[in-house]
């Protein structure tokens, strides 16, 4: 299976393009990273190929079709900031629910207390909520996973039990990802390329 970004471009006004032609494609089993300087645009980008918003120029497509807009997405995005991806007024079961139920060894995994289930997201700390949202994107219709600086907010103990976690899951269902980090070091480790945002990105300011 293949993900691409044709030609993709996000106007804030008229005259102002936060980036313009990017071209990314990622394959099923592989990792790619992505660098650049807060602001850039990277997440914005991420938001375009999660098909979360509609890009200005370009398209996204998986295995040569546009996105299908209905039913669960096989891209997930795990954002920075879980607080801004779930809905305060659902208990935490209903959340992750919204795509599957997670086992119990996946819980355990990713150091999940069963009884953050039964709480309203208030209740729990970012970095407990980050994992929720990341049990979440696992679903098993899971194919790609765009991960945007998923474990910043996370001890390094925990960030690294975490990315195992994922890898192997994707490595087992050969899923592709597309990490975005300010961490040289991860991306190195991690993925089978690295690439910097400005080496695939325009911008145009008038």
């Amino acid at each position: 299976m293949k993900l691409e970004a044709r030609g993709l471009g996000k106007c804030i006004n008229k005259n102002n393009w936060l980036f313009q032609h990017v071209d990314l494609t990622l394959h099923s089993g592989k990792i790619i990273g992505l660098q650049g300087p807060s602001g850039c645009g990277k997440s914005s980008l991420c938001r375009l190929i999660a098909g979360m918003e509609a890009p200005t120029q370009g398209s996204v497509l998986l295995d040569g079709r546009p996105l299908q807009k209905r039913g669960y997405q096989p891209i997930q995005f795990v954002f920075q900031h879980p607080e801004r991806a779930v809905n305060p007024r659902w208990r935490v079961r209903s959340i992750v629910s919204e795509g599957w139920m997670p086992d119990d060894e996946l819980l355990e995994s990713l150091h999940i207390d069963r009884s953050w289930l039964d709480r309203w997201p208030s209740e729990l700390s970012g970095g407990q909520l980050q994992r929720i949202c990341i049990a979440r994107a696992l679903c098993p219709q899971t194919k790609f996973l765009i991960a945007d600086e998923m474990t910043t907010m996370l001890d390094a103990i925990t960030q690294a039990s975490i990315w195992k976690t994922v890898l192997d899951i994707a490595s087992e269902r050969h899923m592709g990802l597309l990490v975005v980090s300010h961490d040289r070091h991860l991306l190195n480790r991690i993925c089978n390329q690295v690439i910097d945002f400005h080496s695939i990105s325009h911008t145009s300011v008038s």
